[in-house]
Parts: C-alpha cells; structure tokens; sequence
C-alpha cells in the first residue's frame, strides 16, 4: 500500500493507542489464568493477533469484541504438537517458547524469513546448556526438552524479551528459580512492565541484588480485570508534530508509568538544542522518530544504536537510506548514528516502509512537512493500525494508493 502525505501542520487532540508492551503481557497472564479474565483496551494490530494466535495454541480460549479481550485460561498442559504462529512479533517468539517447555515437551514456532533472522541468540545459548534440542529453518522453530525450575544466567544486553520470556515461565513448575542478568542491563523498563503485570495477576517475584530475580514455584495466575494503558511509543510519533510546527495534544498517557519510552517528551525537547546527545540504549523504539525530527531540525547524535539491527529492519542503516532522499546525511556506527543538520526537501524518489511500524511513522512525520508517497505503509498496522487515521483527525492530507 502506498500513502502520500502531503505538507501541512497538524493541530488537534487524539488519544493514544493502547500499549502494546502492556497489552502482549496481560493477555499472556490471561492465558495462564485458570479462569475468566478481561482485558480492556486491546488494539487489534497485527502483533495483537499473533499473540492471540498463540493464546489459543496453548489451549486457552478467547473472544475479543472491539478492544475488549475476554480470556478462558489454560487449566492443563500444552496441547501435543503445539504450533505457534507468531507472524512478525519478536516478543510473541520470545514470550511463548519458554512456557512451551515448562507446560509441555516442545512444540513448532512459526514466522516470517525476518522474524527467524531476528534470532533467539540468548534462548540458543540457554537451550545447549539446558540439553534442550533446537531445530532452525527460514521460517520456524522446533523446540523439544523441559525447563526444569534452577538457577538460570542471561544477557542483559540483547533484549529484555527474553528475560521476560522466562519470567513468565519459572513460577509455573513445583520448585524455585534465582534468574540472574549479566549487566548493561538495556530497555530495563520493559521488565519492570513484565513484573508489574505478574503482579496484577498474583504472581510473585522478588528482587535482591538488582537484576538477580528470586522466582518461587508452584504459583498459579489469578483471573483479573484489567485495562491497557496508552502507548508512549506510539505516541512519540504524534507528540513529535509538535516539534515540527503543530499543536497537537495526546490523551490517555500515563505520566508516572513503568514503560521507558515516556522518557521520549524529554528527548524531543532536547532536540531543540543544535548539540543534543542522546542515548537510545534504553529506549531503541524511539530511534526513527528522533532521526526524523532531527533531521528536519538541528541535528543530534545518538548512542546506544546497536541493537536497532535486531528489529523489523536494521533501523540505523533504512533511516539513513530514506533520509538520503530527504537531503540529510546520516553516520551510523556500530553503536553511534549522527544525524546532520540542514534541513529537509521534497524527496527525490518514493520513501520505502522496510515493512517496520516504526519507520513508516518516522516517514510520515517528515512527508508531513515537505509532501511525500510512502510505499509499504501497510506495515504500520503492526502496532498502530489506525495512525494514518489519526493524521487525518488532527489535519493532515493522507491519501492511500497512490502509484
């Protein structure tokens, strides 16, 4: 699908989408409720439905009306021959296998080529030291063995997933688990979200020293009542029309909340400084939105870059490649991304999505200033489907199918 944006202030209110981080985590802990839970304020994305794909292949049932998620949770062991399809979702992979070696003996996770070039790095080197048996292909994963409650010992610098992975598996089998990560610990909030949603399910896990998780087992998840907080990732996109010109105001966000990319309210505000220096070690989901606003502003350096390889796409190297077309130059090091300043143009070619969420949205920012057709805007539906709508609601000239 293509977009075309063309140049205008946007100026407005509209209510942020419901997180995602928070939504994928409580209706996880729905699924292992023996019981009814709801959770209100589901957002049905693609990732949404991946994780609700896998909701039901471990046996529990759902129905969802509107963005109101009703939950039957799972009162047995996981069905034989499980197999989950987690479509593009990275933390539906990470979040679903080790429970399919706690509640069974393995099970076939299935996805996009991109998804199993994403990797599991940190689950490979647990699983050979677990005696677990790990099967790759370009598009799935065969697991087969058990987690057996222990001491387990993991990276903290690659992706918190998969320390929320286990965290929601260890409390399941009879006996205690000590779960340690090794420091730098990145995008640590996200645990803390993980944590905060195990406890509104009744689930217990303490802390003592930082970042070494005391997990006792033979815990049960109670059924609950629930409701999904405003996204401050998604919702970086829309504050960010503020730096470029517009009024735009954002309801349903948390100010006091767990989720780390709040911190994007600050960042933006940097921005305004010609030599701002930002760290997105923390926050890597942020990373196109800040290239965009820098680049139609002072420029910026950014650190802490590494990992945005490891998401939808290689985030560094697309934005430097759609900025290009833009008129701006861009550095991406190995952990470093200086954005240059100068200015932006009407694009010389058509911006490409790289089928990533956040790219397409990064995109749209800068076409909302100087024009701009926008091919593979389809894949924003991974995590805010109605975005392009929302531009619309706060003034913006968005048409789709443009050739």
């Amino acid at each position: 699908m293509k977009v075309e944006i063309r140049p205008g202030l946007a100026r407005g209110t509209v209510a942020a989408p419901p997180s995602k981080s928070y939504a994928h985590r409580l209706m996880l802990c729905a699924a292992l409720a023996p019981g009814t839970s709801t959770v209100r304020g589901v957002a049905q994305s693609e990732d949404m439905g991946a994780t609700l794909d896998c909701i039901s292949s471990l046996g529990a049932q759902y129905q969802l009306d509107s963005d109101v998620l009703t939950v039957r949770g799972v009162s047995g062991p996981l069905p034989q021959d499980a197999r989950f399809p987690c479509r593009e979702s990275g933390s539906t992979l990470r979040f679903f296998l080790p429970l399919a070696l706690v509640m069974g003996s393995g099970a076939v996770f299935t996805g996009t080529r991109r998804l199993m070039e994403r990797g599991i790095s940190v689950y490979e080197t647990l699983f050979a030291e677990k005696n677990i048996s790990l099967q790759k292909s370009s598009e799935s994963l065969t697991v087969s063995g058990r987690l057996t409650p222990g001491r387990y010992t993991l990276r903290g610098d690659v992706s918190s997933q998969f320390v929320t992975g286990l965290l929601f598996a260890l409390p399941l089998p009879d006996g205690p688990s000590v779960l340690q990560v090794l420091p730098p610990v990145e995008s640590r909030p996200y645990i803390d979200i993980t944590l905060d949603a195990m406890k509104a399910f009744g689930v217990t896990v303490t802390e003592a020293p930082e970042n070494t998780f005391h997990i006792p087992g033979g815990q049960t998840y109670r059924p609950m009542d629930v409701t999904v907080e405003g996204d401050w990732s998604n919702a970086a996109a829309l504050l960010a029309l503020n730096e470029l010109g517009g009024d735009v105001t954002v309801t349903g966000l948390r100010t006091d909340s767990l989720q780390g990319d709040r911190i994007c309210v600050e960042y933006l505000r940097q921005l305004s400084n010609p030599e701002a220096v930002l760290d997105l070690s923390g926050c890597p989901d942020l990373g196109p939105v800040l290239f965009a606003v820098a680049a139609a502003n002072h420029g910026a350096v950014f650190t802490g870059t590494r990992r945005l390889k490891i998401k939808e796409s290689d985030r560094a190297q697309v934005m430097a490649e759609e900025l290009k077309k833009f008129g701006v130059f861009a550095e991406v090091g190995e952990n470093t991304v200086k954005i240059s300043p100068g200015g932006i143009k009407k694009p010389d070619a058509m911006l490409c999505g790289h089928n990533d969420h956040r790219v397409i949205m990064a995109l749209s920012l800068l076409a909302s200033q100087v024009g701009g057709v926008i091919d593979e805007a389809e894949a924003v539906r991974k995590s805010y489907p109605d975005f392009f709508r929302d531009l619309k609601h706060l003034g913006l000239e968005v048409t789709y199918g443009t050739e």
